[in-house]
């Protein structure tokens, strides 16, 4: 009584209590309650007592139905008889509702089902007791009907704690016992008012996807019951989820397929057809319209692979549906995109047609059916190209209405690209060109409403990569045609878009040398307008520099100065600074096509553009400047040494200008910011000069090894990575590089020390280990003789289970490719040196690798936990089987059976024998399910293998 009334208490606070920290309280002590074993007696006579307000019925409706279904086994062995007693009455005493505790209760007895075998509920399991039931008592029909209906649905349901083993158990009870269902609702056809219910139970039965032959479901009474309500108005959602799943069903391999279900797609699909008048009355409730889209959507869906075939009954369809593309709501049209896209690979793919055999059958089939289907492409193109246009309100659209305006456009995008795969490109630019003169004329050539030649210019953006380079026909009219357009700032954006999209074209046409002038104009006036159109304007300058850079070698000194008023803000240009790395990118692309002497001038400007704000910056107090004050510059230098391909020219740059990156470092060490910008500038410089950086590589590293111990900045390690790519096999640099690896590891193997100390830092986690890894390809001969080797691997055994997703994947993928050493480097002294450090520890790892796959990380790094271990076990075979075992063996056999730890140490067994991975994979699978199935067991999994204590050992290095 106490618990109940402090339930009640905590309820009333929750709901009713206008203070908010005392709801936030009251909702914590509630979900703290609902886990304890108390939480089963106090829910269940909480719904048993008859003064229990709304309220504590949902709540306690809530908490039995997860009790039930993910600490089932807190109850003792023979709890089942009186819990399912329980259940069943609290079934009857809310038959009426309320709605919410039914369902509840329904799910409940379900979840109770999928843990309890077959037998326990007498001959022919559930089914038949329900059967039973509802025979004796018909008055709770409805609470049973629910019950029938959550039944198939608790089978995929994975919050309900039961072993994979029982779960498939489950399924195959329910699917032998689906003709008794179905005998059940098709009693209970009979009572007029539960028609709705029971064919939402069918509907629900049928995503069993049990193979009952077509010819018995075509002729069956549920089936009937649901195109005969095809008739009413409004239309029965529950028919129309029946029939949805039928069509599902029908094209499902396990019911056979659709030469096996013909008789039934004989029936429901010319009553689906029969709808489609209905499309266009405009009287017709808007649900029931999305309903009957949904259904011919389905069908096409499901049957478009007989659909593809072009006979005259699938036309029918392909007809039906253009009828729902055009429809005026885009919610109802856009149904129908994923058939078009998947007719589409239907149509083009090679593998459609690999039964014919030879090339020229394919090539006849696949011009037929083309030939078939380009008409229905050809309306498609017509049909959607409107949905982008904006609305007379464009101004007045809020964030959210903007956003789902976007992604209209890019769904009507994907659209317009399949059209253009079977029309061709040029043949789809065409049609929306028509489409633009007649807006364009609608409109008094002039332009007056912008915005249905913005939408068409939308479209011919959509499709600028199926359109021919040599097109000659329309593009040099819509090029014309963009050069006389108003300055609106949407209209402006889209032809920018445009422009930067066709830039291939712009490059192969014959008159490309004339066109440009006019081009780059275009995007001066974007660059002014607004800063969305300014954005847009500088990716295409990027798009048109990088792909008519030849024809753009002798404008370098006029693009400089369109660069220089961009950056500086002159000329009114609206360019934001991230927007102008895309003219840095640019630029640095046409300097790449000039000789050698020409680019190094020409990128001297560029950079002493970049440098000069820094050194003016440096005169004054550097380190009271705003990160984004520096960066702004820096990021250019780094644009500028990634896109400039002359790696001469670059190694003079960063050598003339290290002086200021010098001063950048000493000043502001401890800007993560400014640092991380600085060795982005740096790493691409590396990566663009090589060897001819040489002269300022040691400063650099110096620099880094320096700082690194002070400020513990992740920047100089990922610069580390890029040096050791390099140069770590240069044996020049050996000694400089073994002094920079040995000094960043020691310092970082002594800043985690813990599994709390790797969480805390998981940047430099996660870029000490892609640096490891490094090291291990490209200079084993300094890394895994050094000292700093063995407290390395102990580091990375510490971090396996942090949680950060990056730093794990980098831990795991080092420990992977170590175990992997033979793949990369074959020499037996380090081969032995690797064995020496890693056999100690084998037992240790193997044991953190099993806890972290039974919940010590998230079941998303499965398969990364999985390669470890496979590498382990293809390594050190059936010593590392052994090492799975001692760990198998230390879980508690309430939590993992002998049977269940068999079979995965089996699996693992034939890997170490050369067995294919997939073979592992799905025991790896079932272990975590079944480690994972609810919090006590998996706190008590981890409880015994204790994935934190490392248990470390000193090994000699040899």
């Amino acid at each position: 009584m106490e618990h109940q009334n402090a339930v009640k208490e905590a309820l009333n606070a929750l709901y009713h209590h206008p203070d908010d920290t005392v709801r936030v309280q009251a909702d914590r002590w509630l979900q703290t309650f609902q886990g304890t074993l108390d939480a089963w007696q106090v829910a269940d006579n909480l719904l048993h007592d008859s003064s229990s307000n709304l309220e504590t019925l949902i709540f306690c409706s809530q908490t039995l139905r997860s009790k039930v279904q993910r600490d089932f086994e807190e109850l003792p062995p023979g709890a089942f008889q009186k819990l399912r007693q329980s259940l069943t009455t609290l079934l009857k005493k809310f038959h009426k509702g309320p709605p919410k505790v039914r369902t509840q209760i329904s799910i409940a007895v379900a979840a109770l089902a999928v843990h309890v075998p077959a037998a326990d509920w007498g001959d022919g399991g559930i089914i038949s007791w329900l059967r039973d039931e509802m025979n004796m008592h018909p008055e709770y029909v409805p609470g049973f009907l629910e019950l029938l209906t959550v039944l198939p649905e608790e089978t995929f349901n994975y919050k309900i704690a039961a072993r994979p083993d029982r779960r498939r158990q489950f399924e195959n009870e329910l699917t032998s016992q689906m003709d008794a269902a179905l005998s059940i609702l098709t009693a209970c056809l009979n009572i007029t008012e539960l028609k709705e219910q029971v064919l939402e139970a069918f509907a629900s039965w049928l995503r069993l996807r049990h193979g009952i032959p077509g010819a018995v479901l075509a002729g069956h009474p549920l089936v009937h019951a649901a195109l005969s309500s095809f008739n009413c108005d409004p239309l029965s959602e529950a028919s129309v989820n029946v029939i949805s799943e039928l069509i599902h069903h029908t094209a499902s391999p396990s019911s056979g397929g659709i030469s096996a279900q013909t008789p039934l797609i004989q029936v429901i699909v010319p009553q689906i057809l029969s709808l489609k008048a209905h499309l266009r009355d405009s009287s017709k409730d808007e649900e029931d319209v999305k309903a009957i889209g949904r259904l011919f959507a389905d069908v096409g869906d499901s049957y478009v692979e007989l659909i593809a075939t072009g006979s005259d009954e699938s036309m029918v369809i392909v007809h039906a549906l253009l009828e729902v593309t055009a429809h005026p709501e885009f919610d109802i049209a856009s149904m129908t995109f994923n058939f078009w896209h998947s007719l589409q690979l239907m149509l083009t793919k090679r593998d459609s047609y690999s039964s014919l055999g030879s090339e020229a059958s394919i090539e006849a089939e696949r011009n037929r059916r083309l030939h078939i289907f380009q008409p229905a492409y050809q309306s498609l193109v017509s049909l959607v190209g409107f949905r982008v246009q904006y609305s007379e309100d464009y101004q007045g659209l809020t964030y959210e209405d903007l956003k789902e305006f976007k992604q209209t456009r890019y769904a009507v995008a994907d659209v317009l690209i399949d059209a253009a795969l079977i029309l061709g490109g040029d043949t789809t630019l065409k049609i929306l060109y028509m489409k633009l003169l007649e807006a364009n004329a609608q409109t008094g050539n002039d332009f007056q409403d912008w915005r249905p030649a913005e939408a068409i210019l939308f479209c011919i953006w959509a499709i600028s990569n199926y359109v021919s380079v040599v097109e000659a026909e329309v593009m040099p009219q819509v090029m014309a045609l963009l050069q006389n357009l108003p300055q609106q700032a949407q209209l402006l954006q889209t032809a920018c878009l445009l422009v930067g999209a066709y830039s291939k074209w712009l490059n192969a046409a014959p008159a490309s040398v004339s066109i440009l002038p006019s081009i780059i104009r275009i995007l001066m006036s974007g660059m002014g307008t607004s800063e969305d159109c300014a954005a847009a304007a500088a990716l295409a300058f990027r798009h048109i520099c990088d792909d008519c850079r030849k024809n753009l070698c002798g404008y370098f000194e006029d693009l400089f100065n369109i660069y220089c008023m961009a950056i500086n803000g002159g000329g009114g240009y609206k360019v934001s600074a991230e927007d102008s790395l895309n003219l840095v990118e640019a630029l640095g692309m046409v300097v790449t096509e000039l000789p050698l002497d020409q680019a190094k001038g020409a990128l001297e400007k560029l950079c002493f553009s970049a440098a000069s704000p820094l050194e003016e910056a440096a005169k004054e107090d550097l380190e009271k400047k705003h990160a984004r004050e520096l960066t702004v510059h820096i990021d250019r230098f780094a644009f500028l040494f990634r896109y400039v391909n002359h790696p001469e020219a670059v190694a003079a740059e960063i050598n003339k200008h290290w002086a200021i990156f010098r001063v950048i470092f000493d000043t502001r060490p401890w800007d993560m910011r400014t640092m991380e910008s600085l060795c982005r500038a740096c790493k691409y410089a590396v990566r663009t000069s090589g060897r001819y950086i040489i002269n300022t590589i040691g400063e650099m590293l110096a620099k880094i090894q320096f700082h690194y111990q002070q400020h513990h900045q992740p920047c100089f390690l990922y610069l580390s990575s890029e040096v050791i790519k390099i140069f770590g096999s240069d044996p020049s640099c050996a000694d400089y590089l073994k002094n920079l690896i040995e000094t960043l590891f020691a310092h970082t193997t002594c800043l985690m020390t813990s599994i709390k100390e790797v969480t805390a830092r998981p940047d430099i986690a996660d870029d000490c280990f892609l640096l490891a890894s490094r090291c291990l390809r490209y200079c084993p001969h300094l890394f895994i003789p050094s000292p700093i080797f063995p407290p390395l691997v102990d580091c990375a055994m510490i971090g396996i289970t942090v949680q950060h997703r990056e730093a794990c994947h980098s831990i795991l993928t080092f420990l992977t490719d170590i175990f992997d050493l033979e793949k990369s480097v074959n020499e037996e002294q380090f081969v032995l040196i690797r064995d020496n450090i890693i056999i100690p520890r084998g037992a240790t790892i193997t044991r953190i690798l099993i806890a972290s796959l039974a919940g010590a990380l998230p079941s998303s790094r499965l398969d990364t936990v999985t390669y470890s271990l496979l590498a382990l076990t293809r390594t050190y075979r059936l010593q590392a089987v052994g090492w799975a075992k001692e760990s198998v063996s230390l879980i508690p056999r309430t939590a993992l059976t002998e049977t269940e730890s068999t079979k995965f140490l089996q699996a693992l067994s034939d890997i170490a024998y050369g067995a294919d991975v997939n073979s592992l994979i799905g025991h790896v699978e079932e272990l975590s399910d079944v480690c994972r199935r609810n919090r006590t067991v998996q706190e008590l999994v981890q409880a015994a293998l204790k994935p934190l204590e490392l248990n470390l050992v000193a090994a000699p290095v040899s």
